[in-house]
């Protein structure tokens, strides 16, 4: 399996070489010279500089030194590095002769460069390897993983899926096809279904994508479950070839050590989701400064119109059934969730979502920051955090999710946005769920980074005039 996050690795372990090529440079011209203004021939240093430099993202480019980097032990590093630091001397040494510049260039910056480059950038890996395998096995990175497999091959198969994942990846839960072992543990894994109930289970827990291993499931049944999985938003990697199976992207791959058919309907590449996670960053930090601007004022209103907490916060479900706390500022009176079931009877809108114009339990001042989308603010913080993104589809609460259906559960394959392009599509007329999912869908069917950055220009129009505010 190719890791989702493999292009932060790699951009990673090039900006910290780049960053050791220069440092250390510098730190060799202080030690020849004690300081940059007594250097000599400084023409000729400022060239060299650029030289390793341009040698660096050459090198990793091309000759790819994070290949295997996560799994590479203390010795293999030191190997890789001291490849590294050779080429590196090489080819300085040539292009220094070749230019005719190595007697401008002193013999102790040059031997002070590469001691200081080869233990800097062995350190720098493994603190950075320390670094990426924490970020890798923290929960909210982490790629969940049902197996679907008989008791025949379960063990087995669990066994090696659990040996041979990345260590972004987490079998968090395993199927017994053919026997009813719900509530055991094979190798340390939950088994939390069988054949019968699969479906049920699966939409409603945190997963990301689906092994499957069932040699001798027919055909037909097979093609169930991929429908089944595909109408959640759920890759398949199943290491058999299963022909006549209706999934959106089918490619060959390797997962865990095994060979296996990757079916998924809509899958992101990661250079742009890089520049996605990159936007809501920078959106984040800018949001959080106006939320720590209108902070106070917010804060004096609310606490002045009605009693209780400044901000508000309620678990969500976010991608793939992942729970999180979104937080936003307090726009109704304390008792609001012990007062919704009086007031389902008055739900404008259809399906499981609750929407009422005159809603009697939001206070004065929350009607004007919910009509101004301040309350909304806070959840800047969400973002910065990746529990959230300045664009996605809207995260359900915790009632609304146990009761989806497959279908509306592939809405959250995406990370869930501050907004969206139902918001954006004239919300206050919408009052039917299903037509919320529709617009979560084509979003997420039609996914690009333009389309993001019309919905964020549109969502200014609409908080600036008020269109479509509840």
């Amino acid at each position: 399996m190719d890791r989702k996050s493999r292009i932060i690795e790699i951009y990673g372990i090039l900006l910290t070489d780049c960053c050791c090529v220069v440092l250390s440079y510098l730190l060799a011209l202080l030690l020849r010279y004690g300081s940059f203004a007594a250097v000599h021939h400084k023409n000729t240093y400022v060239l060299v500089c650029v030289w390793i430099l341009l040698f660096t993202v050459l090198y990793d480019t091309l000759i790819g030194s994070g290949r295997n980097f996560l799994r590479r032990g203390y010795y293999v590093e030191a190997k890789s590095v001291a490849k590294h630091v050779t080429g590196l001397l090489i080819f300085l040494g040539c292009s220094l002769f070749f230019f005719k510049e190595a007697e401008n260039f002193s013999r102790l910056v040059f031997g002070y460069f590469f001691l200081l480059e080869a233990v800097m950038m062995f350190v720098c890996h493994v603190l950075l390897k320390k670094y990426l395998r924490a970020h890798y096995q923290a929960d909210r990175s982490r790629t969940k993983v049902m197996a679907i497999t008989d008791r025949e091959s379960a063990e087995k198969i669990l066994s090696a899926l659990a040996a041979g994942a990345d260590y972004d990846c987490e079998i968090s839960a395993a199927v017994i096809w053919d026997h009813d072992m719900t509530g055991q543990a094979l190798c340390g894994i939950p088994v939390v279904a069988d054949a019968g109930n699969v479906i049920e289970v699966a939409k409603n827990m945190p997963m990301d994508e689906v092994f499957i291993h069932l040699p001798e499931v027919g055909k037909s049944a097979l093609k169930q479950l991929f429908e089944d999985l595909e109408a959640m938003g759920v890759s398949c990697h199943y290491n058999v070839d299963v022909s006549g199976a209706d999934a959106g992207v089918r490619s060959i791959g390797e997962f865990a050590g095994f060979t296996v058919f990757t079916y998924a309907i809509h899958p992101m590449d990661n250079r742009r989701g890089m520049v996605k996670r990159l936007i809501d960053i920078a959106g984040s930090l800018a949001g959080l400064l106006i939320t720590a601007i209108l902070y106070p004022f917010v804060a004096l209103a609310v606490k002045t119109d009605s009693p209780g907490p400044v901000v508000f916060s309620q678990v969500r479900i976010g991608k793939n059934g992942r729970r999180f706390r979104i937080y936003k500022f307090r726009s109704m009176y304390l008792d609001a969730e012990a007062r919704k079931k009086e007031l389902e009877a008055q739900n404008e809108m259809q399906g499981l979502m609750f929407k009422m114009e005159d809603d009697p339990r939001v206070t004065k001042v929350g009607k004007f920051l919910r009509k101004t989308s301040i309350d909304e603010l806070p959840q800047f913080w969400n973002v910065l955090k990746g529990d959230m993104s300045l664009v996605g589809t809207r995260p359900p609460t915790e009632d609304e999710f146990a009761a989806y259906t497959p279908y509306y559960r592939r809405r959250l394959c995406m990370t869930p946005g501050l907004t969206g392009l139902w918001q954006v599509s004239g919300r206050s007329n919408v009052d039917n769920f299903d037509d919320v999912v529709k617009y979560d869908l084509h979003y997420i069917d039609h996914w690009s980074l333009s389309l993001d950055i019309k919905i964020l220009l549109q969502t200014v129009i609409v908080v600036l005039f008020g269109k479509g505010a509840k």
